[in-house]
């Protein structure tokens, strides 16, 4: 009997490391070689057997940025390819300057950056033996889309909610960490990425949009830069949880342009100045009406869902009725309306006026109904339109999939007939034939 003989593994790929600076520098070196070695690389002590070099410098004084200049000068004589980290490259554009073949600059602590250079330009070898886990993670969606968390925590204080006292205050990801992750996600075959978080136009504040670095090019920490770079990977990208900062008024041309999901999830909550301020909530309802009417003179083609809450401590009719007068008005897309609940702990528990809970039910689902007859007018102006929807799943000749303007599970859902050859994960393009209160029905045109 023949014993079976595990296949030798390819010849691990070779870097250079030509470290420069102070002791703090020294450090970084030591965290990119820890991480290099952990991925299966090996390191080279000479440029000429490397396959690449990663040049770690210094740019504190003209002497140590002549030094490090130097290095990278030889580096690339020698070798020819290479990736520049450290304090010099945080001195603009001084190391593209000088030697504009490098592969990539970053700035100093750029573990992560770094490695997403060396992934691109010397991807390791798949061991199945040991690379357990792929690049991408676990995931418990389905493979054509996922979930991509940018931050944790919220520096918001809003009386009905326990969040911050659960998660803390704001602490964003690095921005190189974020994209890198979306990239690993596109690379993986996921064609939607659901950008979420407890405040995602908040992110980037807590860190003072410090600049990151992703590819090699500098991105600041900051939602609008995100999504830009994020944009060239070429799937879906979908923004969830969105304060209405004034910044946000940004990322709309993204999304007329077609790099960004025309969707923006907005949790108003309410319309009513007072029971805004007791909630502790940013904007006003005359605010945000003349917000939604630029985004939609601006992208007339998005989507815009928000989230309320009916029966708040204090509410009356009145106040209500102005939140249903904003409902109509506004003429949001996809809504979500919620009785008050008092979750233990929130300070909203003990403002005065509760409203009785037959009451908080009686205003949801008023206000659904209200919303269902919007939606429905809403739907409605699509049929006859060609649109394009990513299957969700396949059952016979009918297929579920999603438009531009539907996010899963909690939106509606497009049903697709003639579907028998489509697949999930796969877009589409369909003609819409009828609707109704919450979903659209179509025929597929092409795949």
């Amino acid at each position: 009997m023949k014993a079976r003989v595990r296949a030798r593994p390819a010849a691990a790929p070779k870097v250079g490391f030509v470290s420069l600076g102070c002791p703090k520098a020294l450090v970084d070196s030591e965290h990119i070689l820890t991480r290099l070695r952990a991925e299966g690389y090996d390191i080279s002590p000479t440029y000429s057997d490397a396959d690449l070099v990663v040049v770690n410098t210094c740019g504190f004084i003209d002497s140590a940025v002549e030094e490090s200049l130097d290095a990278i000068g030889e580096a690339l004589s020698e070798n020819g390819k290479v990736i520049v980290t450290g304090c010099l490259g945080a001195k603009g554009s001084v190391v593209k300057d000088t030697h504009p073949s490098v592969l990539a600059v970053t700035g100093p602590h750029a573990t992560e950056e770094v490695m997403d250079v060396v992934h691109q330009h010397l991807p390791k070898p798949h061991d199945p033996f040991t690379d357990l886990v792929p690049a991408q993670g676990i995931k418990l969606t389905p493979k054509h889309y996922a979930y991509l968390k940018i931050s944790e925590g919220c520096n918001h204080r809003c009386t009905f909610c326990i969040i911050p006292s659960m998660r803390g205050d704001l602490v964003s990801r690095p921005v190189g960490d974020v994209l890198q992750e979306a990239e690993h996600l596109a690379r993986a075959g996921v064609k939607e990425i659901l950008v979420i978080s407890q405040d995602t136009s908040a992110y980037g504040v807590d860190v003072k949009y410090r600049t990151g670095f992703w590819k090699g090019r500098p991105v600041k920490t900051r939602m609008t830069e995100m999504v830009r770079a994020m944009s060239e990977l070429g799937v879906w990208v979908r923004l969830h949880y969105v304060y209405p900062y004034p910044h946000v008024d940004e990322v709309i041309p993204l999304m007329a342009e077609g790099k960004l999901l025309p969707y923006l999830d907005v949790p108003f909550q309410h319309a009513s100045p007072r029971i805004l301020k007791l909630m502790k909530r940013p904007a006003s309802a005359e605010n945000n009406l003349a917000r939604i009417r630029a985004w939609r003179e601006i992208c007339p083609e998005i989507t815009i869902r928000s989230t309320f809450i009916a029966g708040f401590p204090g509410e009356t009719e009145a106040e209500f009725e102005e939140l249903l007068a904003f409902l109509e008005e506004a003429e949001l897309d996809r809504v979500g309306c919620f009785p008050y609940s008092p979750v233990e702990g929130a300070v909203a528990n003990e403002l005065p006026d509760a409203v009785p809970d037959e009451v908080r039910q009686e205003r949801r689902d008023r206000f659904m109904q209200t919303q269902e007859k919007i939606s429905t007018r809403r739907l409605a102006r699509k049929v006859g339109k060609e649109i394009t929807v990513l299957v969700d799943e396949v059952d016979g000749n009918r297929a579920k999939a999603r438009s531009a303007a539907d996010a899963p599970e909690i939106d509606g859902v497009v049903y697709v007939d003639g579907a028998r050859w489509l697949k999930a994960g796969q877009f589409a393009q369909v003609r819409v034939t009828r609707s109704d209160e919450h979903d659209l029905f179509a025929d597929v045109i092409t795949t």
